[in-house]
């Protein structure tokens, strides 16, 4: 019931959000309904940076070897999913970089992999003698005598971004707001002002799905973890140091600390292929449970989005010439988009003053229709690649003034 209640609210907000900033500019409806497309799996450290130390290993050497077999059962089972590897070798890249590409590459899971460490414990083994002086005099005292032992601690833990950082998320979705939108022209990029109220709320909202989705996957993981008899410390919200990529990356994330290289037996298992594998199917089986939700929730609220009818002020098909500046004819694309903002008998220019509180540099384009048998003149601006980006274009069209504006397939 707890969960249900999370589908419903959670993956509501997010739908409505996605469905107009994210579906990707394709014909195919199947391929626009699917929830995730791409994820990205950084693994921990690299390079000059071996991350947490073992008796015999480090940080750096299992998170790889991990990583890489979770990408294979990914390639493996989900074909349909592209896998992106921050590294696959061993190398060093800053966080921001790592963040970076997960960004550019437009994912819609970051699941980054470490080792957690703990320090040495001292324990009293015995005393010894020492003479210290006191006074003119040498006295014999007895001291302490301590040995250090590896922690105990083990068990598994992942980990979202903390509340405290929301923040940061916000802010790093507002720096990659053209990736997130779906904005991939520069006249698009345009019209994503993130100083707008309007554009604010979308990436306010979709920060909020993404803190959900990241804890529900991140207690997906553990539960599969522990199905195995993996200790599991649970799924938290952690804030200090090495969790900033969580708050950078634009997308849903989670970082799993797969145990305790410093604990001997966790070392070994950590270090064994048997371990890594049964860490890297945990992983995948909690991606793919989901997955799994994701697509049953999209396919039970997915409404396809009817087509625009052309009534109102909409030109009649009887005559239709469409003319760029300099009498060019542009040429058809069943993909483009564009924002219908009136029909008049009125002869404007493109660059005139009644266009000049729309947005960016997209051009705007006249058309000669006849409508009761009088010449009329349509004016559309766009093209715009995607209808969500021309649904943005919309509201700017309204707020410029064109109230009976409307989003038109060219």
């Amino acid at each position: 019931m707890r969960w249900n209640r999370f589908w419903t609210l959670g993956l509501g907000t997010l739908f409505t959000c996605t469905f107009f900033i994210q579906a990707k500019n394709t014909p195919d409806s199947e391929k626009q309904g699917k929830p995730i497309r791409t994820i990205v799996i950084d693994a921990g450290h690299g390079g000059e940076d071996p991350g947490a130390r073992g008796s015999y290993s480090t940080e750096k050497q299992v998170t790889l070897e991990v990583a890489l077999k979770l990408g294979k059962l990914l390639e493996e089972n989900m074909p349909d999913v592209k896998v992106v590897y921050t590294r696959k070798s061993d190398r060093f890249d800053n966080p921001r970089v790592k963040a970076q590409i997960a960004n550019d590459a437009k994912g819609e899971l970051f699941v980054s992999i470490h080792c957690n460490s703990a320090a040495k414990l001292q324990r009293q083994v015995g005393t010894k003698t020492v003479m210290v002086r006191k006074g003119k005099k040498k006295v014999a005292k007895h001291v302490p005598v301590y040995a250090s032992y590896p922690n105990p601690a083990k068990g598994t833990e992942t980990y979202i971004w903390a509340t405290s950082k929301n923040n940061a998320k916000m802010e790093s979705l507002k720096q990659n707001s053209v990736i997130v939108l779906d904005a991939n022209s520069e006249e698009s990029r345009a019209l994503m002002d993130d100083t707008d109220p309007e554009t604010y709320i979308l990436l306010n909202t979709l920060r909020n799905a993404y803190f959900d989705q990241s804890l529900r996957l991140s207690t997906l993981i553990e539960d599969e973890f522990t199905r195995v008899g993996r200790i599991s410390r649970g799924a938290r919200q952690r804030n200090e140091k090495g969790i900033w990529v969580l708050s950078a990356t634009a997308m849903p994330s989670v970082l799993v600390e797969l145990g305790f290289i410093s604990n001997p037996e966790e070392e070994d298992y950590l270090n064994s292929n048997s371990g890594q594998m049964e860490l890297a199917n945990g992983i995948f089986k909690a991606i793919k449970r989901y997955r799994d939700e994701l697509d049953r929730f999209t396919n039970n609220n997915h409404v396809q989005p009817s087509e625009q009818t052309n009534t109102g002020n909409a030109a009649p098909q009887a005559y239709r010439k469409s003319t760029k500046p300099g009498g060019q004819r542009k040429p058809a694309s069943k993909q483009d988009y564009a924002v219908q903002l009136l029909i008049t008998d009125k002869l404007y220019n493109p660059g005139a003053s009644i266009f000049r509180k729309l947005p960016g540099h997209v051009t705007v384009e006249r058309t000669a229709v006849v409508m009761n048998r009088k010449k009329m003149n349509k004016y559309t601006w766009g093209p715009f690649q995607s209808e969500q980006v021309a649904s943005t274009a919309l509201k700017k069209a309204k707020k410029s003034g064109f109230k009976d504006a409307f989003v038109t397939n060219n």
